[in-house]
């Protein structure tokens, strides 16, 4: 298990207010044992909960051409067909998965391929599964394409507690199935928008994992 490195400032932050916390209590509260017991309990929440947030677990993959894989941990939490207004100007099936807090939020291509579309939209901060917070919230949109001559487009969407969206992937760039592309910090939602011919092998509620979860086939 590693830690990330967007968590890096996050972690300085939180240790400099352990260390104030345990300072206080004590110098400050040294003849209260309850009190001191409650600073370090508060310190160790505090760090437990950066630490975790932050994880970068190792998985493995076996990049398969035919597959489109999780782009992120979470539950998926819609399935349907839309119209794509951004990118495409046509029917997609979207797929869309939500990351709470205690999800591991690195985002990771769904596919290898080109990098042929990535921009970045300033917005709202709606609950990640409110049905506008696809197109009101902040968010950043990718497009790849695949060897196969098909796009797959991903957005990552800030929720009420994400207020910082880290996009790494540039037009251009050759996106390989399962490497990182970004991160979303504190809760969040990943859209997938595919082909309307890809075979879906999930289903409503299921929990996934990014970078080892089949969310669809290629036909």
């Amino acid at each position: 298990m590693k830690f990330h490195k967007e968590g890096i400032p996050s972690l300085i932050i939180t240790l400099i207010v352990v260390a104030i916390i345990n300072f206080i209590t004590y110098y400050f509260f040294y003849t209260s044992p309850i009190v001191v017991w409650m600073g370090y309990l508060l310190s160790a929440f505090l760090l437990i909960t950066i630490l975790q947030f932050f994880r970068n677990p190792n998985r493995t993959i076996t990049i398969d051409d035919n597959t489109i894989i999780a782009p992120a941990d979470g539950k998926v939490v819609v399935i349907e067909e839309v119209f794509e207004t951004e990118y495409f100007n046509d029917k997609r099936l979207q797929i869309s998965i939500f990351m709470s807090p205690i999800n591991v939020h690195i985002n990771r291509y769904p596919v290898s391929g080109i990098v042929k579309y990535s921009k970045y939209h300033p917005g709202l901060f709606l609950v990640a599964w409110h049905p506008k917070s696809s197109t009101d919230n902040e968010r950043t949109t990718i497009v790849v394409e695949h060897k196969n001559g098909q796009k797959v487009l991903f957005r990552q969407i800030a929720g009420a507690l994400a207020r910082r969206i880290v996009n790494y992937a540039k037009e251009g760039d050759k996106a390989i199935q399962g490497d990182e592309f970004g991160f979303i910090k504190f809760g969040s939602r990943v859209d997938l928008l595919l082909p309307l011919n890809v075979k879906v092998k999930v289903s409503l509620q299921e929990n996934v994992r990014g970078r080892e979860t089949v969310i669809a086939s290629f036909e």
